[in-house]
């Protein structure tokens, strides 16, 4: 039987992304990026939920795209990267965390751990006003 799940999922989301910049993970009830935080869920919930995407459990690419007015950037690569990845993995291993205040948005995982990141990459294009684009994909795996 052939698996028709699908392999790839590409969304736009309007706004900053999460950026991981401390400890305190950014899932905490009140955390100040609580907001962006949500909007990727949103965002990553509508798009799973129109294709059918199940979360991947083998190796996954990452692909971001910051879209930003010239000179406007506000976050380095690396915590830009860390807080949208923190976000689209399975967030039931926060477990010493309550995560109550997501509601049904704790519930969306694009793939299971970060660790399962083989490919990652990330551009800044110039636009008007903030967005990014998120796509995952599943990595071919090669005999």
């Amino acid at each position: 039987m052939q698996d028709t799940r699908a392999l790839a999922l590409t969304f736009e989301v309007s706004g900053l992304p999460p950026v991981k910049t401390e400890a305190l993970s950014i899932f905490a009830a009140g955390h100040r990026q609580a907001t962006r935080v949500r909007a990727l869920l949103q965002a990553a919930c509508e798009a799973a939920q129109r294709t059918g995407w199940t979360p991947l459990a083998g190796p996954v690419e990452v692909d971001v795209i910051l879209r930003s007015p010239p000179g406007h950037r506000t976050a380095d690569a690396s915590t830009l990267l860390g807080g949208v990845c923190a976000v689209l993995q399975d967030k039931k291993r926060v477990a010493n965390i309550g995560l109550a205040h997501l509601g049904v948005l704790v519930d969306v995982a694009l793939f299971t751990d970060d660790r399962q990141i083989r490919r990652l990459s990330y551009v800044e294009e110039a636009a008007e006003d903030f967005s990014y684009q998120i796509r995952v994909a599943a990595v071919p795996t090669v005999v």
